[in-house]
């Protein structure tokens, strides 16, 4: 990694810190230009945690007749059903997905009362970007950059051997390691029954897109988020917008408060609304637009923040094998539909957002033309 991205650039600032001082104005670095800003209806539509699906809600994917039937045979409703929210949305939530209930409120509460804790009782965990393991409070190294409204605590969880150490791990609560990784288990194996349902719609062989990312070596780290409370929450954002670099993100959302956000094909941001508190929300990462040509494509999503409530959220990134190059599969490479991005391993991939932090999807964008008509993955 570059020399650049060893040391953070200026002294961090706890988010929760500055929100915690009474101060009644944000500070200027984390006030976003007016085009970022939330509307109004935006932070309306959050504090209003409403169940009801409405026209403008992502998808819902029941995978309980597929895990039950045990066969692992693909129905093809649900592959017609993800294809659907993966070219329309990039985004679904899941139901019925195999992960108890019980481990998802555990994970959820271990992490609320570890951001619970009093600053000093976590700085001696604070992170660097050689890693990002640890406790957060910024993304990009560039100098005098924009920040954005939240803390996060970050971790590798697979696999065995790019496992975070001991020593990055909070000790505080007690449960906080055994409960996550067992929630990693548990979820990444739901991300390798997700690549058998995305390679099956696109008329892939199941196993095309797991091995393409690099089969049992791919990658999860775990992101746990803190949003805390902000006095100006419309000049502000919890994390600006982006598309995530990876192959799937998993998130399980505050079960009180929203946050999370969408922006739709027609450019508009949507307010994701958890169907129930055991659903997971999945978004499509660049890697699968990457592989699939771009038939699927990673949307931009961002967070917003609240005036009265703080927020907990948990990110499970499925992540390829780092050295392992992707472009295109070849099975989607026509004369009609040349391959739109060159060769790249992740870990080439995932230094600019390391280097700049959120910035939609600049990289992504600036990549496609750039491999050779008509060549692909193999």
């Amino acid at each position: 990694m570059a020399d650049c991205m060893q040391e953070w650039p200026e002294p961090i600032v706890r988010v929760q810190a500055v929100a915690e001082s009474g101060l009644a104005a944000i500070p200027g670095c984390y006030v976003k230009p007016p085009r970022d800003r939330p509307a109004q209806q935006h932070l309306a539509a959050a504090a209003n945690a409403l169940r009801e699906p409405s026209d403008d809600s992502i998808p819902v994917i029941d995978l309980g007749e597929l895990l039950a039937a045990g066969d692992g045979r693909i129905d093809g409703l649900i592959t017609e059903a993800v294809a659907a929210a993966c070219r329309d949305w990039g985004f679904f939530q899941v139901v019925n997905h195999g992960v108890a209930p019980e481990l998802m409120r555990a994970v959820r509460e271990a992490w609320r009362g570890f951001f619970r804790l009093p600053i000093s009782a976590k700085q001696q965990y604070a992170n660097q970007p050689r890693t990002y393991e640890g406790y957060g409070s910024r993304v990009g190294v560039q100098k005098g950059g924009p920040l954005d409204w939240g803390d996060y605590y970050f971790l590798h969880l697979a696999p065995e051997a790019a496992k975070s150490p001991d020593k990055y791990w909070p000790t505080n609560p007690a449960i906080c390691k055994e409960v996550s990784e067992e929630y990693g288990r548990e979820v990444t194996r739901l991300c390798e029954v997700l690549m058998k349902v995305l390679s099956a719609s696109l008329g892939l062989e199941e196993a095309r897109f797991q091995e393409a990312f690099g089969g049992a070596e791919c990658g999860a780290c775990l992101r746990a988020n803190y949003y805390p409370r902000c006095p100006q929450p419309d000049l502000t954002l919890g994390l600006s917008a982006h598309s995530d670099p990876g192959v799937l993100t998993v998130l399980l959302a505050d079960e009180h408060v929203r946050g999370l956000q969408v922006r739709r094909a027609d450019g508009e941001w949507v307010t994701v609304q958890p169907v129930r508190d055991d659903a997971f929300i999945v978004n499509v990462g660049d890697q699968i637009q990457i592989l699939s040509n771009s038939v699927y494509k990673s949307v931009e999503h961002r967070v917003i923040v609240n005036a009265k409530e703080e927020r907990i959220s948990l990110a499970l990134f499925y992540n390829p094998k780092g050295d392992v190059p992707i472009a295109p599969a070849a099975e989607l490479v026509r004369p009609d539909r040349p391959s739109l991005y060159p060769p790249m391993t992740f870990d080439e991939y995932r230094v600019y957002i390391r280097k700049n932090g959120p910035r939609g999807k600049a990289q992504l964008e600036g990549f496609k033309g750039q491999a050779v008509p008509g060549t692909g993955n193999k």
